[in-house]
């Protein structure tokens, strides 16, 4: 059996321009569990059987990122739902408690007295380009493999 790895990674997250959405340059690394939902399928097999020292350029499309952009997450729902904010804007993020789970929304629309929202991630749908150093590997231990993350 395969043991998993702790990875430690700096990242460049580059639109398909190569203009620089996110990076780990100047901060923290990503820390993440080899196998855990804690990070993108598609870095996970980019940096899997790499080792310290290891520089990527990855692609990695949508299905292995945040998945394809769902119609039926974009949704009218009445302007009452945002009562007590008074100046409600185009762009604006809410967390939702309905259902299972909390969900961010963001407004992409006001008309009148419906608002329709997008419960998508920003990047579903966006094919995310890449630049990865690998910083670090080491074994998990039996601690960071029960809690599904590393620990430190």
């Amino acid at each position: 059996m395969q043991k998993l790895a702790v990875y430690t990674v700096h990242y460049r997250l580059k639109s398909n321009t190569g203009e620089v959405i996110d990076t780990s340059e100047g901060g923290e690394p990503l820390h993440f569990l080899l196998g855990s939902d804690g990070v993108i399928e598609g870095i996970q097999e980019a940096v899997r059987d790499r080792g310290p020292g290891d520089c990527l350029d990855v692609t990695i499309p949508p299905a292995m990122a945040y998945g394809e952009h769902r119609p039926e997450l974009v949704r009218k729902v009445p302007r009452s739902a945002f009562e007590g904010i008074e100046d409600l804007q185009v762009g604006m993020k809410f967390q939702t408690n309905t259902g299972e789970e909390a969900q961010v929304v963001k407004v992409v629309g006001i008309d009148g007295n419906l608002v329709l929202v997008d419960a998508n991630h920003p990047l579903a749908g966006l094919t995310l380009y890449f630049d990865l150093e690998i910083v670090a590997k080491r074994e998990a231990n039996e601690e960071e493999i029960a809690a599904n993350r590393p620990l430190f």
